[in-house]
């Protein structure tokens, strides 16, 4: 079976990490993607765990490099996804899974066109607001302009292949994880399936021509 690119979308505060994280912590077919980011570290971050904290100079010498599968300007700051990060989890036979946002989404759709897209949504606009603000690391100008934007990236819905309602956490992981398990047996996914059924259609075959015919 083919291992596939999960790609996680939501407005900033959606839960999209959340969701991430609890898949790896109870899946051992996945990989997580460790994004880069120019933005300080917090408290509670480590590099190379949360993100790979790079210097804005190395960030943007990697993406004229052509290192980055995705990148993208939020809040002043640059993110994105190493094209390393990803080669090295699907060469391994694991499911790498990515939390990004809707720009990084639409360059890794163009670049990676069998990924496959999942936007989670808030359940309120309370509730996207008292994660934003919540955090308590941000300046109140910066948190406005993350919740003006958030309304223009809830429209890109219709861009994604499916979308949930993170109102119970659990059950989100859960209904992402029962997207992931049929989508990796979706038959252009199946790299072996072509050759089974050939080799079926064949035996098939022989076995009715032997079949005596009165």
């Amino acid at each position: 079976m083919k291992p596939l690119l999960l790609v996680l979308s939501s407005p900033s505060g959606g839960g999209k990490t959340t969701i991430a994280k609890r898949l790896l912590q109870t899946r051992d077919d996945l990989g997580y993607s460790v994004s880069a980011t120019t933005r300080g570290m917090r408290p509670e971050e480590s590099d190379g765990v949360d993100y790979h904290f790079l210097p804005r100079k190395e960030f943007l010498r990697r993406q004229q490099a052509g290192e980055f599968l995705e990148w993208a300007t939020y809040g002043g700051e640059l993110y994105g996804t190493l094209k390393s990060e990803i080669n090295r989890i699907l060469s391994s036979g694991r499911h790498a899974v990515l939390d990004v946002e809707i720009e990084g989404a639409r360059q890794i759709r163009a670049g990676f066109p069998s990924s496959l897209h999942l936007f989670v949504i808030p359940p309120s606009a309370g509730a996207l607001i008292g994660r934003l603000t919540g955090r308590n690391t941000e300046p109140p100008e910066l948190i406005r302009e993350r919740i003006t934007r958030a309304a223009d990236e809830l429209a890109a819905v219709s861009e994604y292949d499916y979308a949930i309602l993170n109102q119970d956490v659990t059950l989100a992981v859960a209904q992402v994880a029962a997207i992931l398990d049929a989508e990796a047996w979706r038959v252009s996914r199946q790299d072996s399936l072509h050759e089974f059924i050939d080799r079926l259609r064949h035996d098939v075959i022989a076995a009715a021509s032997s079949i005596p015919v009165e």
